[in-house]
C-alpha cells in the first residue's frame, strides 16, 4: 500500500497570507503546506481522504490525475471539502461517477454546499459527476477495506479511518475509548498536531507526541501543521519514530493487512 501525503498544512496553508515570519518565507520545500488530504493505493485502487481547495494542484503534481475510486470525507469545513468540484477532471475522462462517502450530517452539508452540479444544465457544460454515498460502517473499495472510527474536533464528532495498518487522525482533540482500541498495531499513524500552542479543537504538538507515544505506531507523521512549526527545527525535537508529514511525502507500506 502506498501513502501520498497530497497536503499536510492547515486551514490557512503555509505560507500564510500577510505573514513573514521564517517558515512562511522559507527556501525549504517541506515548509511549504497546502490544505490537508492523503492519496491512498492499493493494487489498481486509488481513493482520497478529504478534498482541500489545492486538490488539483496536489494530483498534478504528484502524478496522481488518472485514476481516481473514491473520496472519503473526515468532516465539512471549508479546507476538507472545497476541491471536490476538482473530481470532474477524473468523470470527463471516464464517463463514471466517483463515489464520495460521509457521514449523514456531512452529506447534507455537501448537498448544500455543491447543490449546483445536481442542476439541469444545457449540453457542453462540465460539471463533477458525484454519488454521494453514506458511510455507516466498514466498506470495501476495490482492494481496500475501510473502517470509519470516531473522533471528536472539540465538540464535534467527525471521522478518522483506519486501512490495514494505516489510520489517518485529522482534526482532533480527542478519541473515544472504542476508537483508541482500533488504532493499535499501526504501521502507519497520520495524527493531527496543529501547533505548539495548546488549541480547544485539534492537537497541539505536546499532546499529539504524547498521544503518538501511547499509540506506539512503527512510524507517526504529524499533519495539519501551522507555520508554528519548522520542519527541520521541530523533527530534530521529536523522538524516534515521530516526524512532521511534508507535502508530496510518499509512504510505502508494503503488503497490505486488513485490520481484523
Amino acid at each position: 500500500m502506498r501513502i501520498t501525503v497530497l497536503g499536510c498544512g492547515t486551514s490557512m496553508g503555509v505560507p500564510q497570507l500577510g505573514c513573514r515570519c521564517a517558515v512562511c518565507t522559507s527556501d525549504d520545500p517541506r515548509n511549504h503546506r497546502t490544505r490537508p488530504s492523503v492519496h491512498i493505493q492499493q493494487g489498481e485502487t486509488q481513493i482520497l481522504i478529504d478534498a482541500p481547495p489545492e486538490l488539483r494542484l496536489q494530483l498534478w503534481r504528484t502524478g496522481l490525475d488518472q485514476r481516481l475510486d473514491a473520496v472519503l470525507i473526515t468532516h465539512t469545513h471549508a479546507d476538507h471539502i472545497m476541491g471536490l468540484d476538482d473530481i470532474r477532471g477524473f468523470t470527463i475522462y471516464t464517463g463514471r461517477a466517483v463515489p464520495v462517502y460521509a457521514e449523514a450530517s456531512a452529506l447534507d452539508d455537501l448537498k448544500r454546499v455543491f447543490r449546483y452540479i445536481f442542476f439541469p444544465y444545457p449540453p457542453g457544460v462540465s460539471t463533477p459527476q458525484i454519488e454521494f454515498r453514506e458511510l455507516t460502517g466498514a466498506l470495501q473499495i476495490g482492494e481496500l477495506v475501510i473502517e470509519p472510527l470516531r473522533v471528536f474536533h472539540g465538540e464535534m464528532p467527525i471521522l478518522a479511518f483506519r486501512i490495514g495498518d494505516f489510520a489517518y487522525v485529522t482534526d482532533v482533540s480527542y478519541i473515544p475509548p472504542d476508537t483508541w482500541e482500533r488504532l493499535q498495531g499501526l504501521r502507519l499513524l497520520i495524527l493531527d498536531a496543529l501547533r505548539r500552542q495548546p488549541h480547544p479543537t485539534h492537537f497541539h504538538l505536546e499532546k499529539a507526541v504524547e498521544v503518538a507515544l501511547q499509540l506506539r505506531a512503527q512510524r507517526t507523521l504529524f499533519t495539519h501543521l501551522t507555520h508554528d512549526l519548522d520542519y527541520a527545527t521541530t523533527n530534530a525535537e521529536l523522538p524516534d519514530g515521530i516526524e512532521l508529514a511534508y507535502d508530496g511525502q510518499v509512504i510505502e507500506l508494503g503488503t497490505y493487512l486488513h485490520a481484523g
